[in-house]
């Protein structure tokens, strides 16, 4: 069967056999790398699949995937797939009651688990649980697993099949599973290779990836798919405390991030060029008030010959620091600052956004590799059909719409209606097709005024004003807004936030000020139920755990 017809799995299959000793899969650990290579992969799927088949799961049995990133993973993923069972990936960082609260939910026969640890937690929470398996055991060598012995023929799944339930990260309320069939990832998987093969256009050789976002989340496994669909090597992170070094022992050619990540680097990256001062700090200050103002169309004569300067002789080590291959950096789950993404192409890294959800087998647009816009998501990817609905609502139609929610008929037909999908997420689209992202539909703030204010764009900006910081806007019936700022920045106090929001007022409408904050000496996080898995604020639980300092807020402009 040639791969133009065949499913996505028995693409990855023959590209692992075709790999043979060549290695596809790195884990780094304190600097050194454990390499899987093609047959090692395929050894121990074999071994993963001939312990299911031990274990009595049939065709479309769930079983929990819960574990780090890791060789063993992906091989546990595969060999699920290649039998049928449908995957219930979930994040090992998550508290454990509610990881059984998926599970429940799910209806798993049996969890695949990482280490002791995660087992222990998971079996605490859940009491009656089902089976419990560890890595350690799945992948002992048993008959007819041997690296000598070729595994059984391969029995790809149907279309219709459902391949996996990734729960949504839940803002507010119980989290939803997310059923994705073979179809949705198939067609899903022949675009994600196609940009790709854009960026990648002339190379020769094995690409590099590197790879630290959780395989739990829908955007992050689909990355994985298509590197394994592709002649790469993908270097996975083992410690997210050392991305900085793991990134450089990768040498990536490109990689999936969240926004986050990147303003990080980018505030580590001009920490360190105003740290050694002189004649390299004035350049780029210059270089960069010049470009980031507008992507570098207007520049003046000054600033253009700081930027050629600085392009000479400073952002080549900065680029060499990044990782020698760096041909671009992916990024997805939220925009991106256009500041943020105007200096990484400043540094000549082009940032390519994503925009999707889980629902959508996690991408709906893609930003073309030659053809770029700043504080843009790109175009709709072909075959998919996007268009604006009530209040700006992003709709979307296309293979890669999800099933339903797993026993949820009914949130299955609130969010599915005459064949489109109903993000909650507003939008803009301009005249080249391309797309912004403003907000979500339920986090939407009005005031008794009767204005409509969407929050995230006013967040952001302020986050922007304070770095370090986290920002929630409420005021939702009140007369204004008001803000609750938190993070762990040593340097944020009362006066840094005022001026930052007496600065930012200025520039904006009346019904649009911010008039009043509260100022959180604790983060945000999602040990404390304030933050999803993924990073994303839990405004209800935000709302409850501070309702004293809101209260507090509105009386005192009030009194």
């Amino acid at each position: 069967m040639s791969s133009s017809t065949a499913t996505f799995l028995e693409n990855i299959f023959l590209r692992l056999e075709k790999a043979g000793d060549a290695p596809v899969l790195q884990e780094i650990h304190g600097g050194e790398a454990t390499t899987a290579s093609g047959r090692d992969l395929l050894v121990r799927i074999a071994q993963a699949r001939a312990f299911l088949r031990e274990c009595g799961l049939k065709k479309g049995d769930r079983c929990a995937l819960l574990a780090p990133n890791s060789i063993r993973w992906a091989a546990a993923d595969l060999a699920l797939m290649a039998e049928g069972v449908i995957v219930v990936p979930l994040y090992a960082r998550q508290a454990a009651q509610e990881l059984s609260v998926m599970v429940r939910d799910s209806g798993a026969a049996r969890i695949f688990c990482g280490s002791a640890e995660l087992r222990d937690a998971i079996r605490s929470a859940l009491g009656a649980a089902p089976p419990v398996s560890l890595f350690d055991e799945i992948f002992a060598a048993r008959g007819g697993a041997q690296r000598s012995a070729p595994e059984a023929k391969l029995r790809p799944p149907a279309a219709t099949d459902a391949l996996t339930i990734i729960y949504t990260s839940g803002t507010s309320g119980e989290p939803k599973g997310v059923v994705l069939s073979a179809g949705n990832v198939d067609f899903m998987l022949a675009r994600t290779t196609a940009r790709l093969d854009q960026l990648m256009h002339g190379h020769a050789g094995p690409e590099r990836v590197f790879h630290y976002l959780p395989f739990n989340f829908a955007a992050s496994w689909i990355s994985l798919l298509s590197c394994l669909s592709r002649n790469s090597v993908v270097a996975l992170s083992t410690d997210l405390t050392k991305l900085a070094d793991e990134m450089r022992a990768a040498a990536p050619h490109y990689f999936l991030n969240v926004p986050a990540l990147l303003e990080r680097v980018r505030g580590k990256i001009e920490e360190n060029i105003r740290s050694k001062g002189g004649w390299i700090a004035g350049i780029y200050a210059k270089a960069k008030r010049g470009f980031l103002r507008d992507g570098g169309k207007r520049l003046g004569l000054s600033e253009r010959a700081a930027l050629a300067i600085a392009r000479a002789l400073i952002f080549p080590a900065v680029r060499k620091g990044l990782g020698p291959n760096l041909k671009a950096l992916i990024c997805g789950s939220a925009p991106l600052a256009v500041e943020t993404q105007n200096f990484f192409m400043m540094l000549g890294i082009p940032v390519l956004q994503a925009y999707g959800l889980t629902e959508t087998t996690a991408i709906c647009t893609l930003d073309d590799p030659a053809n770029v816009e700043p504080g843009f998501v790109g175009p709709a990817i072909p075959g998919i059909e996007m268009k604006l609905g009530e209040n700006q609502e992003i709709l979307v139609r296309g293979p890669n719409l999800f099933s339903g929610y797993w026993k949820r008929p009914e949130e299955t037909a609130k969010a599915l209606r005459d064949g489109w999908f109903h993000t909650g997420d507003q939008g803009e689209v301009n005249e080249n097709g391309r797309w912004k992202i403003t907000g979500r539909i339920k986090n939407l703030i009005i005031l008794n005024s009767g204005h409509n204010i969407a929050p995230e764009p006013l967040e952001e900006e302020l986050e922007k004003r304070l770095p370090g910081a986290q920002v929630m806007l409420v005021g939702n019936g009140r007369s204004y807004l008001a803000a609750l700022i938190a993070g762990a920045n040593s340097e944020l106090n009362e006066a840094k936030a005022g001026a930052a929001l007496e600065a930012m007022n200025e520039q904006l409408p009346h019904y649009r000020k911010i008039r009043a904050f509260h100022l959180a000496s604790e983060a945000f996080t999602m040990e404390s139920g304030m933050l999803t898995a993924n990073g994303k604020l839990r405004r209800e639980a935000v709302a409850v755990h501070f309702q004293t300092q809101i209260e507090q807020l509105y009386r005192k402009r009030e009194a």
